[in-house]
């Protein structure tokens, strides 16, 4: 009775184990068809909320944790159904990808029976073979290179040669270039300052304080600053410009300074442009007007930005070398009505939330349409893209002003909407410069990708040590961004181009941008 009881309690435990092995699969399954179901909609039908991206963050964090509870508890089932006749569960996987051909490839073949296990003969043939790919990773790997240069003397006039030394990044320096494209990455594009790098050095047995790291970066800076001024010619040479800014405290005597990262993204491609694209970062100690006057002192084309007061000094028709014309940013004027039209908000805060507004929920149906066309065209030429709008959008926009100016007549200027109302009405012209010229977004997403980064690096870094930190760190993110934008690995970029810099003429310099250095890196592969 004490053996069935047991058998019995075993059996139960086992499927219990299943049965938990079995939900936490299907929450997992669920989860991921809600994550790819959220990435669907937002390719289709673009961002339906200001709370999207968030959404998607918190989904692929909960499939995280459901991923690894499953299987958790299907190794669990497995380990209860070996003394039991309960079957074990299997979990549904999705289908593996291959590895990518590009990794390389270390054959380890099983030693096989010298004869065969059922009788004993030695007349054994190879039918085929099974092969099993696994991925593995070799754990970083430190190493010293000594490069040896040998001194001679000559017999007959007994003068001694040598070949000169190779070239450092840092004077008299002892990294290589691959470490110190590692440390800078690691710093300005993953967002780890530098003492964790050094605590993480000192753990794989590699003394690196952090003075000696500050050292390098600032180094590697200065040697770098030559490609961030042909980065920034590139960029004021653009006819159209995304511009944005974002807090940045500065350490100042016993507390911190609300600096600012004003950022300028030079992109084409929406208006089948062929120039590669660049991100130019520039840094204040304020937000004065007078940094992006200065900033764009020489650029006259079209620039999209919010309706900050400070860009209005370059709209002014008696500007030198001539006005820039503005185009203001309709994720900007939507975000407005739709904090007033965030039904899952409220819904969350209950009986404390305001109550939807109708006439902002309708302002942002309207607008999502424009939206809508701008998904259609984006990416193909300007001329073909203002045909377009001049067809589609222009009645839209006609038909939301007057509907706004309608409504906005019957509201009291103290109410939420009719202050969204206003912010465009009293821009309108800015608004709809879209309806005349191709070339124009219609948001200016393309610089708030741009500054996401550095508002997420600002959690870990919590403030720059001084200006010169701050106008350092412009650099670095220029060079790392425009890289991104251009598909290149920033790593491998910063290692090679420390690698060539010195040797590299001026005139040449340019072949190390990005672009350029992308083209050159193809082709390699290609011949190889």
């Amino acid at each position: 009775m004490i053996l069935a009881e047991r058998a019995a309690r075993l059996e139960a435990e086992a499927a219990a184990a299943r049965e938990r092995a079995a939900n936490s699969s299907t929450d997992a399954l669920i989860a991921r068809l809600k994550l790819e179901i959220e990435k669907l909609r937002r390719e289709l039908y673009g961002t339906r909320s200001e709370r999207k991206a968030r959404l998607l963050d918190q989904l692929e964090m909960q499939l995280e944790d459901l991923e690894a509870d499953a299987t958790e508890n299907e190794l669990a089932a497995e380990a209860a159904a070996r003394a039991t006749n309960v079957a074990a569960f299997q979990r549904k996987r999705p289908a593996r990808q291959p590895f990518p051909d590009h990794l390389p490839r270390e054959r380890i073949v099983v030693a096989t029976p010298e004869s065969c296990l059922c009788c004993g003969s030695l007349k054994l043939v190879k039918l085929g073979e099974d092969v099993t790919e696994t991925l593995e990773v070799i754990p970083r790997q430190w190493k010293v290179i000594q490069t040896v240069r040998e001194r001679f003397s000559c017999r007959e006039c007994e003068t001694i040669a040598q070949p000169p030394a190779p070239f450092h990044v840092i004077p008299r320096g002892h990294a290589g270039p691959n470490l110190l494209a590692m440390v800078l990455f690691e710093k300005y594009g993953q967002h780890q300052p530098l003492n964790r790098q050094s605590e993480r050095y000192a753990r794989e047995g590699i003394d690196l304080p952090l003075s000696t790291l500050a050292d390098h970066v600032g180094a590697c800076a200065a040697a770098l600053r030559p490609l961030h001024s042909l980065i920034e010619q590139h960029v004021m040479a653009a006819e159209r410009l995304h511009g944005d800014d974002t807090p940045v405290p500065i350490l100042a005597k016993g507390m911190t300074d609300t600096g600012r990262a004003w950022v300028y993204v030079r992109d084409d491609r929406p208006f089948g442009g062929v120039d590669p694209p660049a991100v130019l970062f520039q840094a204040s100690r304020d937000r004065s007007g007078d940094h992006p006057e200065e900033h764009l002192r020489g650029f006259t084309g079209i620039l999209q930005a919010d309706a900050y007061a400070g860009y209005n000094r370059l709209l002014a028709p008696d500007r030198q070398p001539g006005p820039i014309v503005e185009a203001l940013c309709w994720a900007h004027a939507r975000r407005k009505f739709f904090e007033l039209a965030d039904i899952a908000t409220s819904r969350r805060r209950g009986r404390n939330a305001a109550p939807i507004s109708p006439i902002a929920f309708e302002a942002v149906t309207r607008i999502d349409k424009l939206f809508d066309i701008e998904r259609e065209i984006n990416g193909i030429a300007a001329e073909q893209r203002l045909s377009v709008r001049r067809d589609r959008s222009a009645l839209l926009v006609a038909d939301l002003e007057a509907w706004i100016r309608e409504h906005r007549a019957r509201l009291s200027r103290h109410a939420p909407v009719a202050q969204a109302m206003d912010y465009m009405l009293r821009r309108w012209d800015g608004f709809a410069r879209f309806l005349g010229d191709g070339r124009i977004c219609l948001t200016n997403n393309a610089a708030e990708r741009s500054l996401r980064g550095l508002a997420l690096g600002r959690k870990a870094w919590l403030f720059a040590g001084s200006d010169p930190g701050a106008e350092r760190a412009a650099v670095i993110y220029s060079l790392i961004g425009t890289a991104k934008l251009n598909d290149v690995d920033p790593q491998a970029w910063l290692a090679d181009v420390l690698t060539r810099i010195a040797d590299t003429p001026q005139s040449r310099l340019s072949e190390l941008l990005p672009w350029n250095w992308r083209l050159q890196h193809d082709a390699h592969l290609k011949a190889a």
